[in-house]
């Protein structure tokens, strides 16, 4: 028997990357902390954060009564008047910035912020290309997702300027590297030859992920972003760092740049800000660019850029991270809790081909032969899926792996309980 919430998603809601026909969506009624309740009651432990976002886990009850603080007061407002959360939600996004960064541009998510990075980029510099990987997710807007790199991109191709190269991935390296200081030196030099290729007075900017985060979870190597860093000063290109899925705790620090040697021009953001309580994203720019449109026009704006829910949402959610310690929490669970216990699960399940991460941003790669590292296919990845939701979990899974994202406030008792239902289910699909 359907539920009124079932009938009516499938009547009237089109979703998002889907064949609409043979969808079942999950009926989620309400959501605490690291766990979500479908309708009947039955609770699903949540280490997929939704979609990756969920940094300060459902329903924190400091950022909920902000929302509502702020609804009383100001609902909505234009962004060209100043307002106090506006202000103060910049003030704290800039706390965790690097220095010489003192301007927020607010978006209405992750997608926008890239796109709006995009434009900055060619409006300094008054070039058009841009490079950014062939494993990447920037965003479903014009230029973001054509800056992506994967399938998505290509029914979506009617933006310009857009260039593609391959970053580093040492377990599947296309450079024939054997180190990771291998991957680093020839994915550079990869680089350089495709910057000097597209002829560099072409290209406004260089957009990454500062950690791959859907096309597979992957840390660069050690002297990579200070590479690519490095290339970019010497043909005049701006760097962004994607920080939409990575910031704000995910890999255990405030920002994934702040455990590489490497100061970008521009910033973006979303998710992790206010873990998606009200849509919410932004550029954080660096002191040079911003001072190019003091006397400039800056050809770009949205009517929701600020949004003072979004923004008390952003006060609240940053307070209660700094006060609660939810970062250092997130850091802590990595290195004790979920680095061990997924080694553990690759020693146990020879499916397992690799496990990478850092803080609580890991995935878990599956392969059906170690030896020739065959991923697995997606009708297996689809039963281990069903075998984990049976057993209480909500997971993430993306091609042939899981990646295991809980919030960043994950207990060492939930954690634990999520490695043993990855090992059951695991062991029940014979990976």
């Amino acid at each position: 028997m359907t539920s009124v919430a079932y009938e009516l998603d499938r009547a009237h809601v089109f979703h998002s990357w889907s064949a609409q026909g043979a969808l079942e969506p999950l009926v989620v009624e309400s959501a605490a902390g690291c766990e979500v309740t479908l309708e009947g009651g039955r609770t699903l432990l949540d280490f997929s954060s939704q979609l990756v976002n969920t940094n300060i886990g459902h329903q924190h009850p400091a950022v909920v009564a902000a929302i509502q603080r702020q609804a009383a007061t100001l609902s909505t407002i234009a962004p060209q008047h100043a307002v106090l959360p506006r202000g103060r939600a910049a003030e704290a996004i800039l706390r965790h910035a690097p220095a010489g960064f003192g301007k927020v541009f607010f978006t209405n998510g992750g997608a926008d912020a890239n796109e709006n990075a995009i434009r900055l980029a060619r409006q300094v510099t008054g070039r058009d290309k841009v490079l950014s990987f062939y494993r990447s997710y920037h965003g479903n807007t014009g230029a973001a997702v054509v800056a992506t790199g994967d399938w998505r991109r290509v029914p979506n191709e009617f933006a310009r300027g857009h260039v593609h190269c391959f970053g580093p991935y040492l377990y599947r390296s296309e450079f024939w590297s054997a180190t990771p200081e291998q991957e680093c030196e020839r994915a550079l030099h990869h680089l350089e030859r495709v910057i000097q290729a597209e002829g560099p007075g072409s290209i406004a900017a260089i957009l990454i992920e500062t950690v791959v985060g859907t096309g597979g979870v992957l840390v660069p190597p050690p002297g990579y972003l200070a590479g690519v860093r490095a290339i970019a000063d010497r043909h005049g290109i701006l760097l962004i760092l994607d920080e939409v899925m990575v910031g704000f705790g995910r890999t255990g620090s405030w920002f994934a740049l702040d455990q590489h040697d490497v100061v970008p021009d521009l910033i973006t953001f979303a998710k992790g800000v206010n873990s998606g309580y009200v849509p919410a994203g932004g550029v954080i720019l660096s002191d040079a660019i911003a001072a190019v449109f003091d006397d400039r026009v800056f050809p770009g704006g949205l009517t929701y850029s600020g949004h003072p829910l979004a923004m008390a949402a952003i006060v609240a959610t940053i307070e209660a991270m700094e006060d609660e310690g939810i970062v250092a929490n997130a850091a802590r669970i990595g290195a004790e809790a979920l680095a061990p216990g997924l080694a553990e699960l690759a020693d146990r399940h020879p499916g397992v081909g690799e496990v990478r991460g850092t803080g609580v941003f890991w995935a878990v790669e599956l392969v059906t032969d170690r030896s020739t590292r065959a991923p697995v296919p997606a009708a297996t990845m689809a039963t281990l899926k069903s075998a984990l939701l049976d057993r209480g979990l909500l997971p993430f899974v993306q091609d042939n792996r899981i990646h295991v994202v809980p919030p960043c406030l994950v207990t060492d008792d939930q954690v634990a309980a999520a490695l043993a239902v990855y090992d059951e289910a695991l062991t029940a699909v014979a990976l």
